[in-house]
């Protein structure tokens, strides 16, 4: 029970801070939307798909393998060898980051679209960020494998502020100085809103350099226990970190590659199509800017559930204990679909007034996006579970495997959809996409049942949820549209609609769901949830 309430606690932190630096991360893109506009925001996202292309081969893998590989010898009582493996990963995180840093700089001009040159700067921009983004996912990492998640939360919402409050500022400041035209403004603004991710990486660094120091005596007190004898040559080290980072960056690289894929294709199609750059640039802002910011929310969520998930089940699985492993993956799917499902409802509703609400320059294609792809969060939150799963049961080959299968049907569908028409456009990335998650979960979940025997649970995992989250999008539906019919103000009728379907939710999900007090008491704001149950007498 006691390592139950750990995981949840783990992945409640982690989906709290992923949450609120999500949110901060939509609250600035206002401000930054309107300094820089449509087409600089196009240019903004068309940097940040390469940038995060060479992110994740630097520093996205590795907090994940970090914790894998560290938690599994913490379980062992290997502390000498788990904090060896710390310092290789450091060295290996300087040695790659370093290198993508240097690609970004110089390659920028290669990897971005041949006709959007004027992303270049906003990728030039973000080459520190590369390199320091490295060294902080080796932190993150090795602090998830002691179980503790705090001060990975905490400095994830530090970065986002620092990242919201010089995005903002920088933009600002350049289209001040060194715009003489729209089109600088657009370029120019698109790279000052770069600049503050690296001011946010920075102060995430900092603070993590800082919780580690101040850890140094625990840590030591740690590797004096060690009575295993069991001592690792950094030679082994970096064979172990290869050996598990690569697959992993392979991993991710092809489960990430496809939004950059996704974007070079439509600019570079939809050119040859005779469209206009700017057009191009304007358009692909609805679909990257816009549509993806508030479906990333929910996103990222599963994505802290499957960073929490991993170092139990590796450490389950080590012991031979597979029904535990499988219990913990039933609690990680639970958890993110309490959120995803409703999400997925809530902004299919509410698509239109809330892209609306954040993006007043949009001309509604983002909300026909959110109508219709919306219930991708559901897909797109499994099959990240469902990745970290198979990489901490050590089978990190199987995502790679099935990755490359989806993104080939990912980049078939979207090359015809693309070719053969320009009627689609920015629907054909759309429905890319989605096949693409579908296509991950389906080959995922049968690798899970092959080798854990894993089954899910439809009915509490999957139906409960969206039963209540149905019940939900109608009252959403009907109190924003009925409300606005009487009084046309999009964020009074948001401001009323919103709470009222969030109240829905948690009363029908508390209704039907019926869970025991501590498993409710363990969702995300779960203690608020269970003392509104008992004031509606939904318990006794």
């Amino acid at each position: 029970m006691k390592q139950k309430n750990t995981f949840l606690k783990n992945a409640s932190f982690l989906m709290i801070a992923a949450l609120v630096s999500r949110v901060i991360g939509l609250v600035y893109r206002i401000p930054l939307n309107a300094i820089v506009g449509r087409t600089g925001m196009g240019y903004y996202s068309f940097a940040f798909s390469v940038y995060s292309i060479l992110l994740l081969i630097s520093s996205y893998s590795i907090p994940m393998a970090v914790s894998k590989v560290v938690s599994e010898r913490l379980a062992l009582g290997q502390y000498r060898s788990a904090h060896k493996v710390f310092k290789g990963a450091m060295i290996y995180a300087c040695i790659v980051g370093g290198i993508a840093a240097l690609v970004a700089l110089f390659g920028a001009p290669y990897l971005i679209p041949q006709n959007q040159p004027n992303a270049i700067p906003a990728l030039q921009v973000l080459t520190p960020t590369i390199f320091l983004s490295a060294i902080l996912g080796v932190l993150r990492g090795y602090f998830q494998a002691h179980n503790t998640m705090i001060p990975t939360s905490a400095s994830q919402i530090i970065e986002q502020i620092l990242n919201a409050i010089v995005s903002v500022l920088a933009a600002w400041l350049l289209i001040k100085y060194l715009a003489a035209d729209a089109v600088e403004e657009a370029t120019w603004g698109a790279a000052g809103g770069t600049v503050g991710t690296g001011a946010g990486v920075l102060a995430g660094l900092l603070f993590m350099t800082f919780v580690y120091y101040i850890n140094r005596g625990t840590l030591r007190r740690q590797l004096k226990r060690d009575r295993t004898g069991v001592d690792i040559s950094y030679r082994e080290v970096f064979r172990i970190i290869l050996l598990m980072v690569t697959p992993v960056i392979f991993s991710t690289f092809i489960y990430n590659v496809s939004s950059y894929i996704d974007g070079y294709m439509f600019s570079s199609i939809m050119g040859r199509h005779r469209i206009d750059d700017e057009l191009i640039s304007a358009t692909y802002a609805e679909f990257s800017s816009y549509y993806m910011t508030l479906i990333n929310i929910p996103l990222s969520l599963s994505s802290a559930s499957s960073t929490a998930v991993v170092p139990n089940i590796s450490g389950h699985y080590a012991r031979g204990e597979i029904s535990k492993a499988n219990q913990k993956i039933d609690e990680a799917v639970q958890l993110t679909m309490f959120i995803s499902v409703p999400a997925a409802v809530g902004l299919a509703v509410l698509g239109h007034p809330i892209i609306q609400l954040f993006f007043p320059t949009t001309t509604g294609i983002a909300g026909n996006l959110l109508m219709i792809g919306a219930v991708s969060i559901v897909f797109s939150s499994l099959s990240t579970i469902t990745n970290g799963v198979l990489q901490g049961i050590g089978k990190p080959q199987i995502p790679v495997r099935n990755a490359a299968i989806a993104l080939v049907l990912n980049v078939v569908f979207l090359f015809c959809g693309l070719w053969f028409t320009d009627k689609l456009g920015i629907i054909a990335v759309l429905v890319a996409t989605i096949l693409y998650s579908v296509s991950m979960c389906i080959l995922n979940g049968i690798y899970l049942k092959k080798y854990l025997g894993y089954k899910n649970e439809f009915r509490d995992s999957y139906g409960k949820p969206f039963l209540a989250s149905a019940g939900m999008g109608l009252v959403a539906w009907g109190s924003y549209y009925g409300l606005h019919h009487l009084l046309p103000h999009n964020i009074v009728c948001l401001a009323v609609a919103v709470p009222l379907a969030v109240f829905t939710y948690i009363i029908l999900f508390v209704a039907i769901v019926k869970a025991p007090e501590d498993q409710l008491r363990r969702l995300p704001a779960g203690n608020i949830i269970y003392k509104l149950a008992k004031k509606l007498r939904l318990y006794k």
